[in-house]
């Protein structure tokens, strides 16, 4: 066989070994940046780099002269500078066991050892010596036209060296990997890409793929890795029983980024990545939000002002200008006019009732629903005085900042199913009332156009992935205790019909089952008509053990020792939240698969107890999970539960039907999911109720508001509360995305910053340009 003529048949980007002539050449001549370098070789070159030792003008020894170990790794050595003599550096890999004797090495020396070394009689060497026994490297490896990311590591304690330690796979050869073609895939940088939507016609006689949403039970102010888990499954399904899977998870806010709970990029060895990109700006979506949104509040008050300053013709005169010799509607005021029954296109000819009627939206400053906002905590911007310049010629009036994630835009954005459905709900979404009790739109105020250009490019789902390679879709990323909770109908759509009928769809639903599940099952199920399979109910012994009557638990502060030594009595008692949780996701007809998340702290017996009470109350399986610290290995069992749970009997049912009243459909929420013996409608709420109603809006879905650290509408209410009347003090609409949001209790819809905020920790190397300090 001419081993040259084989070798040389294979890509040299594909060379993984880097024994082609061209890969070889390029080595042996000192061109580094632009040549597959030999993983082990490479590796080696890592781990003497993470000793602290400089290679150049060291003596180094290489053992062995293969062509994928000892050739390429003197070539290394000799182009970082290293000289030939007494070892101050050894790489050993002749590939012969206890070649090299522990007597024999220099103290000091630095040694790689390719299962070579013996040190059995060398341990006061052992001592002073760097023995590393794993290559820290990742490398690609070429099957089946495939590329698969393989990592070998130890655990670092940080969840950025980990996602740093990972080299991510071009996103273009991902987006190949999965079946996009090139001109379905608009790339940002190396690392992310958005996808367009023409690939929806393309893929439409695809069957779907399995669909399976991860939830929670009621978790501590710390999280309780409900993202680590979707991430961590994704990898057992993908990396390790081989299946095609595609995650689709919300992308973070700037709020708790920077606030609290640092960012949501899963953890361990079971992230997104890079971390940095997919935590931050990602691709702008959030930030086009944002404008929107804003653009929305500044048409508002900009109306209410010039209409409550000018006459009605000179209001027509400057609405419908004069263009040369002529005036002229354009097309969205055409719109207007016919909504008002109008049918005219020449200004001229209008008479002076119907200039009042189209140029007056008459609002009612009282009644303005839309709020401002912005992504970042924000507490003192929860009410403010808005128009206090003299320019505004005292036209005041109170409002508020919501935070930009809880925005009807970015409702829309997740519920949209086409850039034609996102322009009509955009169109849609109801500001204000007029004082003569009609509805005031975007489209009345003329601004749902700018909108839709505004919100053009965030339609498109973000393609990145985890760290074994898998893909992920990220899209949207509405709060669950404020918005539903979910990201994109389309980024879901688009991977089922990617996977194929034998893949699967790993989706998040924010915070607890209570929350985040019951609004994608009862609105983002609604508008999608897509039916899952599969819910995996994400548990922790520290969640459970606070709901069985343990101390608080506060972010950045020492878990108290309750959470850290065995106390079965405790977690028994809290597993009763569990339970709950379970029979909230029962009540919709889906099999749940418990996935325990466990932590260092966590005993056998209580990781078994967790287990086994699940399966008592009616869990499919419960299973424990260890994807933090091994990646995709360390959720299989959990992968080959969800598999099971898919092909399992379900009867998939809403929880109430949308011709109920809204009072009846709050109701059914409350005391099917909360356990609330009722429900108090405050006067402003019950005024919504008869307003909404009237406007014909009744039969909407209902989006609650509430705290997501309780079933209850207290936070500091731990387990199953019971007893209790579940306050609605205020309702909106969001008429566009297509849901009435009911506010319970005192829940703000703009977080705040806590006493030390994560940024205290965010820093960048000016030199390296690296973010330090990061999650």
């Amino acid at each position: 066989m001419d081993t040259e003529k084989v070798t040389n048949a294979v890509a040299p980007e594909k060379d993984v070994d880097g024994l082609t002539s061209i890969n070889a050449g390029k080595l042996s001549r000192g061109d580094l940046g632009d040549c597959f370098i030999p993983c082990t070789p490479n590796g080696c070159m890592e781990l003497i780099r993470q000793t602290g030792v400089s290679v150049a003008g060291k003596r180094a020894v290489v053992i062995g002269r293969s062509k994928i170990v000892g050739a390429p790794m003197h070539d290394l050595l000799l182009w970082n500078h290293a000289t030939v003599g007494k070892a101050d550096i050894l790489v050993v890999g002749i590939g012969k066991a206890e070649m090299v004797k522990g007597e024999w090495i220099k103290k000091g020396a630095v040694v790689i050892d390719c299962f070579s070394v013996c040190f059995s009689h060398g341990k006061s060497v052992l001592s002073e010596c760097a023995l590393c026994l794993s290559v820290l490297s990742c490398f690609l490896l070429w099957s089946d036209e495939k590329v698969i990311l393989c990592v070998v590591f130890i655990i670092p304690n940080s969840d950025i060296v980990i996602s740093r330690s990972c080299v991510p796979k071009p996103i273009d050869c991902l987006a190949r990997e999965v079946g996009l073609l090139s001109d379905e895939v608009e790339l940002y940088g190396k690392t992310k890409a958005k996808v367009h939507l023409s690939i929806i016609k393309r893929l439409q006689a695809q069957p779907d793929g399995k669909y399976v949403v991860v939830t929670g039970i009621t978790p501590t102010p710390l999280g309780e890795g409900k993202s680590t888990t979707t991430i961590g499954l994704v990898q057992a399904l993908g990396a390790h029983l081989k299946l095609n899977v595609f995650a689709c998870v919300r992308q973070p806010s700037q709020g708790p980024t920077f606030g609290i709970k640092g960012g949501a990029a899963g953890g361990g060895y079971s992230q997104v990545i890079p971390m940095e990109e997919f935590n931050l700006h990602l691709t702008g979506d959030i930030h086009a939000i944002t404008a929107a949104n804003n653009l929305v509040a500044a048409a508002i008050d900009a109306r209410m002002f010039h209409e409550s300053t000018q006459s009605d013709k000179a209001l027509y005169n400057r609405l419908v200008p004069l263009n040369g010799e002529q005036r002229k509607f354009s097309p969205i005021q055409i719109n207007r006019l016919k909504k008002l029954g109008i049918e005219k296109t020449d200004p001229s000819t209008l008479t002076e009732e119907e200039i009042t009627r189209f140029a007056r939206l008459d609002m009612d400053p009282s009644s303005v629903t839309w709020q401002r906002v912005l992504d970042t905590n924000d507490r003192f911007l929860r009410k403010i005085t808005i128009g206090q310049s003299p320019t505004e010629k005292g036209y005041t009036r109170e409002a508020q900042f919501d935070i930009t994630v809880a925005s009807e835009i970015m409702a829309v954005l997740a519920l949209t199913t086409s850039l034609q459905d996102m322009r009509q709900r955009l169109a849609k979404m109801v500001v204000a009332t007029s004082r003569g009790g009609q509805p005031i739109t975007t489209e009345d105020l003329g601004v749902s156009g700018a909108l839709t250009v505004l919100m053009k490019d965030a339609i498109k789902p973000n393609l990145m992935q985890t760290l074994e390679g898998n893909p992920v879709f990220v899209h949207a990323g509405p709060f669950a205790n404020i918005a539903h909770g979910n990201s994109s109908i389309l980024a879901d759509k688009i991977a089922l019909k990617l996977v194929g009928p034998e893949g699967f769809v790993v989706t998040e639903a924010g915070f607890g089952a209570d929350i985040g599940m019951e609004k994608f099952f009862n609105i983002k199920c609604r508008y999608s008509g897509l039916r899952p399979h599969v819910v995996v109910l994400v548990a922790t012994v520290r969640a459970l053990k606070m709901h069985g009557g343990g101390p608080t638990v506060t972010a950045g502060m020492p878990l108290p020792k309750e959470y850290i030594e065995e106390n079965l009595e405790l977690l028994e008692k809290g597993c009763s939240n569990m339970r709950k949780q379970i029979e909230n996701a029962q009540h919709f007809g889906v099999p749940v698969v418990v996935a325990v998340n466990a932590f260092k702290t966590d005993t056998e017996a209580e990781l078994d107890l967790v287990c086994s009470m699940a399966k008592a109350v009616g869990a499919f399986d419960a299973v424990r999970c260890s994807h933090w610290a091994e990646g995709g290995a360390g959720a299989v069992a959990l992968g080959q539960a969800v598999q099971r749970a898919s092909e399992a009997p379900s009867k998939f049912q809403f929880l109430y039907d949308l011709e109920l009243p809204i009072a009846d459909k709050i109701r059914i929420i409350a005391q099917k999911i909360y356990g609330a013996d009722d429900i108090e409608l405050l006067p402003e709420a019950q005024h919504k109720v008869e307003l909404y109603t009237k406007q014909g809006f009744s039969n909407l879905p209902i989006c609650m508001a509430k705290t997501h650290l309780s079933l209850s509408h207290e936070a500091d209410r731990k387990g199953v509360p019971t007893g209790f009347i579940l306050p609605i003090r205020d309702i909106r609409a969001s008429v566009g995305s297509g849901f009435l949001f009911p506010l319970v209790g005192t829940m703000p819809t703009i977080p705040g910053l806590p006493t030390r905020p994560c940024f205290y920790d965010i820093d960048l190397d000016p030199e390296t340009e690296q973010v330090n300090g990061l999650f």
